[in-house]
Order: structure tokens, then sequence, then C-alpha cells
């Protein structure tokens, strides 16, 4: 038996009373947020937002796509509350990917008028936003595209 087993025995070195206090590290991430942008100010005003904020180590922003991109050690959930809470402004994560991630791009679910140029709405996320942007066979999709049930069916038959 050598010295540090002995010395282990002796004092007790569990975690269990000081687990309270040890925290749980954030891990790097990237957090994407949709805020309307109309002018300069805006743009300085979102920014400035979460520049200040905990574990932010980059803020980037795309006036043209309404997009704030926020790279650091935070919460995605705390970062959208704070440019809720500071600028006034409705925010929402980006709910937009490239159209070429998603099998049928103009579905009424997925296609979004809003969205940027190459982007579509993320259906990807929320299956029940739109059954024929997710059809499995060929069948499935040509029966609800021409359903009566469909608000956005083909009106030819």
């Amino acid at each position: 038996m050598g010295a540090l087993d002995h010395i282990s025995e002796i004092f007790d070195f569990s975690y269990s009373s000081n687990s309270k206090r040890l925290k749980k590290h954030k891990q790097l991430q990237t957090v994407e947020i949709k805020v309307r942008m109309d002018c300069e100010g805006c743009e300085r005003k979102v920014k400035k937002s979460v520049d200040g904020m905990k574990g932010v180590t980059q803020v980037d922003v795309e006036p043209k796509k309404n997009k704030l991109t926020v790279t650091g050690y935070v919460d995605p959930k705390k970062v959208l509350h704070r440019v809720h809470y500071r600028t006034g402004k409705k925010a929402e994560f980006w709910p937009y990917i490239p159209y070429e991630m998603v099998a049928h791009p103009y579905a009424p679910g997925a296609y979004d008028k809003k969205a940027p140029s190459g982007y579509v709405r993320n259906v990807l996320v929320d299956p029940q936003s739109s059954k024929l942007a997710h059809a499995s066979s060929l069948e499935e999709r040509y029966v609800s595209a021409f359903s009566d049930d469909n608000p956005n069916a083909c009106s030819i038959m």
C-alpha cells in the first residue's frame, strides 16, 4: 500500500457535499436569431443588446437577411430573451435552411415568401407543418396534392 492510498483512506475526497457548488460548463455554440432590422440604428441596437453578454465571443449581424448570429458559451434561450427584452423587437430562432436541404422546397409548409433568397422554412424540425414536404412515397405525395382536405391543393381536378 502506497502513501497516496493511505492518505486517500484518511481523507474523504467525495464531491457529494460540493456538488451544488460545481457548475456545468456550457458548450461553444452558434445561435442564429431572426430579428427585423430596418435601418443602421436597429442594426447597432441589436448588436449592442448581446455584445456585452457573458460568454459571447462573436456577434455577426446581417441586416439584409434580418439575421443575428451569436457565437460563444451561451444558452440559446437566454440570448433570444435578451434580444427581445433589450430591443423590444420580435425575435425568433432562425427558421430557414437552404432550399437544397428540403425534398420539396415549394410545398405549402416549406415555401415562405418572407424567406431570404435561397432559403425556405425549416420543415425538418416541425413535421406537422407540412405533410407534403415530408412525403415518403410517390403515392402519398400525389394523393395529398390533389386532396379536398388540403387547402393548398391543385384546383384543376
